[in-house]
């Protein structure tokens, strides 16, 4: 029935909730600017906001996400990009780990995916592409599938859109080399998963830490993690 399975990343397979961890995420950011001696740290964390939002709303196909952050982000802030970049690398490197402690594994989930990865089908983690890959990587680990080998991990490094644009589903598929209506996208937030199914994908809502902001997006399937667990034998 399907070629691929799309895996949201927080909040379907980690337990996580980002209200919580964004503070504690960009307060480790500024204290380690500060320890550095950069002045500014709170302006830093309001550019990264502010250039996350033109990353997340660019539709221009020729530049990766991450040219788009970082170009905005360099030209609003007063330091030597060379500079900066690698600050950033370290802080992932670093810092973010220490960021465990604000997720939880879901039970289940590396079975799940062990057993979905004997299925002879392409599987994608599908987080939204506003986050460099070794970010995606601490976070699988935490959520306990850090050590699978998956066909594409949608890193800001990799993807020229971001969710919820139908781009990047459209994407995805081209990467991977599938029709779209032969991919089933599992995500639990309604405004950024379920637009997948504008482009032909069929989804799936987990509802264990259930996003719902109002759209209208229907999902072809729905239910627990437990639901899920016993959804993927089938496929």
């Amino acid at each position: 029935m399907f070629k691929a399975i799309l895996f949201d990343l927080d909040g379907t397979l980690l337990d996580i909730d980002m209200n919580d961890f964004l503070p504690h995420y960009f307060r480790k950011m500024m204290e380690m600017a500060v320890r550095e001696g950069y002045e500014h740290s709170e302006q830093l964390v309001k550019q990264v906001f502010k250039s996350t939002e033109v990353m997340i709303n660019n539709k221009n196909p020729a530049l990766r996400n991450e040219e788009v952050f970082l170009e905005d982000f360099f030209t609003h802030w007063p330091y030597p990009r060379e500079e900066f970049v690698d600050f950033f690398d370290r802080f992932y490197i670093n810092e973010f780990p220490l960021l465990k402690q604000h997720t939880r594994p879901f039970p289940g989930i590396p079975e799940m995916m062990q057993l979905i990865m004997q299925k002879n089908l392409k599987v994608v983690i599908a987080t939204n592409a506003v986050f460099p890959h070794l970010a995606l990587q601490h976070r699988l680990e935490w959520a306990g599938v850090g050590h699978f080998d998956y066909d594409l991990i949608t890193s800001y490094e990799v993807m020229h859109f971001c969710k919820p644009h139908t781009e990047y589903y459209l994407e995805i598929a081209d990467i991977i080399e599938v029709k779209p209506h032969e991919c089933l996208m599992i995500g639990n937030d309604i405004g950024e998963d379920l637009p997948a199914n504008q482009v032909g994908m069929k989804t799936f809502l987990v509802e264990n830490l259930l996003i719902d902001k109002g759209h209208g997006y229907i999902p072809d399937y729905r239910g627990t993690l437990d639901n899920l667990y016993w959804f993927v034998n089938f496929l």
